[in-house]
């Protein structure tokens, strides 16, 4: 999932921030526990979330995934 997020990301440049979130360090453990609870169930893993939102709970193809974020853009 991070290769097609990584491919994405690069047509986007500056206007796209991401982050991989690793579940095996503590701060990324917090950050899905916090994510789990906000969605009330355990999240799926690997996923994509845009703006605390699930988006993708797994790997979409490059063209679904510049469609959500060409989405979020417009919306914001």
């Amino acid at each position: 999932m991070t290769r097609v997020v990584e491919a994405v990301a690069m047509e986007y440049g500056e206007r796209l921030k991401w982050e991989k979130i690793v579940t095996k360090n503590l701060a990324g453990a917090k950050r899905y526990q916090d994510f789990s609870k906000s969605l009330g169930r355990p999240a799926p893993v690997p996923c994509i979330v845009i703006e605390g939102e699930l988006v993708f709970d797994a790997t979409p193809s490059t063209e679904a995934l510049k469609a959500s974020i060409d989405q979020f853009f417009k919306t914001s």
